[in-house]
């Protein structure tokens, strides 16, 4: 047989304008595509056909909407493969569709029923005999067709072949469409599944994943390559309810593979990626009628938002709790951070107070999760420094997603990954700054931070509202400890004074002659004490109210100090205490009043020796530990001051038990005076806790040009 190829007016058939109508419809476009699923056994049938027929060439094609789908076939030409598009009623098969009943074609060029543009034209065919292939409810889904390259008359027998040909692809039509509505389902139930909000998963009976929808994958991970659910388990562990860690033989997909029936089963998955997700689970094996299992299958919902919301209301609870019943926020604050890092999942915290005379953070309160709530007090913030200080500058919440730095000040040798400081306001000024970190990545969602702002705002009414009281209870304490003031400290040389008067006015002045200067020496003694006492309350109103003038001018600080030791060496060895002093040797220029400065340094000095014992020693040292900084420390190992009294350290009158049990003179004036000088200087001035025994009072001091102090 001689093959021919497509003529060039076949690829884009003009159509036939006088082609028969098909079923009352007009002439329509169908593509010819070949591959099914049931190409290769179809292709025997159509082999098994042919020889059946005697003819060189059978094709076996199925309707599939409007197309023309090439099933199978067997002595194809080359030509065919070329088909692309022609109308359905160019066609032989489209005829057969069409009329409903076989289509016996002796010659195909002498035959009118033959469209002109017929593909069977263009591969050579003379002959042609189509019978229709009918599924089982009789309706038409394609034809079984031989063809022949030769006129020729087709035998009953031949024609038979055909028939029985058509009649035998109804069973691989029923399997294709069977097969066809199956994946159509498949992909169906997979989109319905995808789209989910619900976890679902699926194995078979040999504990293979053969499942996983969108959320499933979001929640756990993806499916390893191997289909293992061990693998899966390994890749993102879990933890039970209690958090603890889930054998990869005891995840609730596998126990229902087992036999289980799980329903509300809460777990928490680990991701790699380090976040943490809560969700109740529910599991069951999947059966035949006959009890056979097939495999299991898990749905899987995220509850990790509402266990948060449900813990931030607990924490809310157990914050105002705290609150309700401490008499200070340091001691409030041990029970905030746990409630906050309990139920976050948060390994670390801290509490750092404001020190607004001071313009500094001061670490109040630290919380390890399980661990030391008191150890490892981090070094003190200076203004705008990392994450606490941000937060205090700004007045806003700084989260920092990507710290990764190691978790060492909280007792652990794990790493800390993300970092949120929520700012303590009150009235336009931040009162504290409660910092939490975590030790894995999350995202900080508006709940959080909602809660933790709720929480900062409580703190700063709980500051506010003990500001308050304390305000109170100074004022009324400083009108006790005025009154006791003129009541001792004044009384005592008056009534000396008074006494001495009394003695001189009852004498005989021949008598006095020899006591007289000693008496004199009393009296003058006495006055001193007053003077010194009215001075010092003078020169505080004066500083606190802006009325005293000083002086800006370039101050060397450590010749200042220097002197200021020098001229304290013979009193601190007359007691038996050693003094040192260790100063830098780059310059400590600072601009201010060298003798109010002067007064501060001496006070400071002279009251670490007061409050020394013999042996002790006195350290004073001046460093630079900023550019723009100055920084002075008075350290004594001496009778120290009672951990509840040190927030009252620079008030006026304060005099500690310590000091008053050991009967050293003052009339606590002297740190309140130090205090109001250093802040006239724009500079701080604190006293710094510590383990050991005595006390260390810090001044810092702003480098600066000369001008008028404000």
């Amino acid at each position: 047989m001689e093959e021919k190829g497509l003529p060039s007016d076949a690829q884009q058939p003009p159509g036939d304008a006088d082609a028969p109508m098909v079923h009352g419809t007009t002439v329509r476009q169908v593509d010819f595509i070949t591959g099914t699923l049931t190409e290769a056994p179809i292709s025997k049938f159509a082999a098994v056909t042919a020889r059946a027929a005697g003819a060189p060439t059978a094709v076996i094609h199925l309707a599939e909407g409007d197309q023309l789908r090439l099933a199978g076939g067997s002595g194809l030409p080359d030509g065919w493969q070329a088909i692309s598009r022609v109308p359905a009623t160019s066609t032989l098969t489209g005829l057969v569709i069409g009329q409903a009943h076989p289509l016996i074609i002796a010659d195909i060029d002498k035959d009118p029923r033959v469209p002109r543009h017929s593909p069977a034209r263009a591969v050579g065919a003379r002959a042609f005999a189509g019978f229709p292939i009918r599924d089982p409810h009789g309706e038409i889904v394609g034809v079984c067709a031989v063809l022949d390259y030769q006129p020729r008359q087709w035998s009953p027998a031949e024609l038979a072949g055909v028939d029985e040909g058509a009649q035998a692809c109804t069973a691989f039509v029923v399997e294709h469409r069977a097969r066809e509505d199956a994946e159509q389902q498949r992909l169906f139930l997979d989109a319905m599944l995808d789209s989910m909000q619900t976890g679902v998963a699926a194995c078979d009976a040999d504990g293979r994943l053969v499942f996983t929808n969108h959320t499933m994958r979001r929640l756990s991970g993806p499916t390893p390559a191997d289909g293992s659910m061990q693998s899966w388990a390994r890749n993102s562990p879990l933890t039970d309810a209690d958090g603890n860690p889930i054998a990869a033989d005891d995840i609730p997909l596998l126990r229902a593979l087992a036999g289980e029936r799980l329903r509300d089963l809460e777990v928490t998955v680990h991701l790699p990626d380090q976040r943490a997700m809560i969700v109740t689970t529910d599991a069951q094996p999947i059966t035949t009628a006959d009890g056979r299992r097939l495999g299991a299958v898990i749905a899987a919902h995220d509850i990790t938002d509402r266990r948060r919301a449900e813990r931030m209301r607990a924490t809310e609870l157990a914050v105002s709790e705290a609150l309700a019943h401490a008499p200070s926020v340091r001691q409030a604050g041990p029970r905030i951070l746990q409630a906050v890092c309990t139920t976050l999942g948060w390994p670390y915290a801290e509490l750092w107070l404001v020190d607004e005379q001071a313009d500094t953070l001061i670490p109040a309160v630290q919380y390890t999760l399980g661990g030391d709530p008191h150890g490892g007090v981090p070094p003190q913030l200076q203004h705008g420094d990392a994450l606490t200080g941000a937060a205090w500058r700004t007045g806003k919440p700084v989260w920092i997603g990507d710290l990764d730095i190691p978790a060492a000040t909280a007792g652990s040798h794990r790493r800390l990954h993300t970092g949120l400081a929520i700012p303590v306001p009150s009235g336009g000024h931040v009162l504290a700054v409660l910092s939490f970190f975590a030790g894995v990545v999350e995202d900080v969602t508006d709940d959080l931070l909602a809660l933790l702002s709720g929480i900062g705002a409580h703190v700063g009414e709980f500051l506010e509202r003990r500001r308050a009281e304390e305000l109170t209870l100074a004022l009324a304490r400083s009108k006790d400890e005025y009154l006791a003031l003129i009541g001792h400290e004044l009384r005592t040389p008056l009534t000396s004074i008074g006494s001495y008067i009394e003695v001189m006015r009852d004498s005989d002045p021949s008598e006095l002659t020899d006591e007289l200067p000693a008496i004199v020496d009393v009296l003058s003694r006495n006055s001193d004490i007053m003077r010194h006492i009215i001075d010092d309350l003078l020169d505080l109103s004066a500083l606190d109210s802006g009325h005293a003038e000083l002086a800006r001018v370039p101050v060397d600080l450590v010749s200042l100090v220097t002197a200021a030791v020098i001229a304290a060496r013979p009193a601190a060895e007359a007691a038996g205490i050693s003094l040192h002093l260790t100063a830098a040797p780059s310059e400590a220029n600072v601009s201010g009043d060298p003798d109010r400065l002067g007064q501060v340094v001496t006070h400071l000095i002279d009251n670490a020796v007061n409050h020394s014992l013999d042996g002790g020693r006195i350290t004073v040292t001046v460093i630079r530990p900023a550019p723009t900084t100055v920084q002075l420390d008075v350290t004594d190992t001496g009778i120290g001051v009672p951990t509840d009294e040190q927030d009252y350290l620079f008030t006026r009158f304060y005099r500690s038990r310590h000091t008053r049990q050991q009967r050293i003179p003052g009339a606590g004036l002297g740190l309140a005076i130090s205090r109001a000088i250093i802040e006239r200087h724009h500079g701080s001035i604190r006293h710094i806790p510590s383990e050991q025994a005595g006390t260390r009072i810090s001044v810092r001091l702003p480098t600066g040009q000369p001008g008028a102090l404000d």
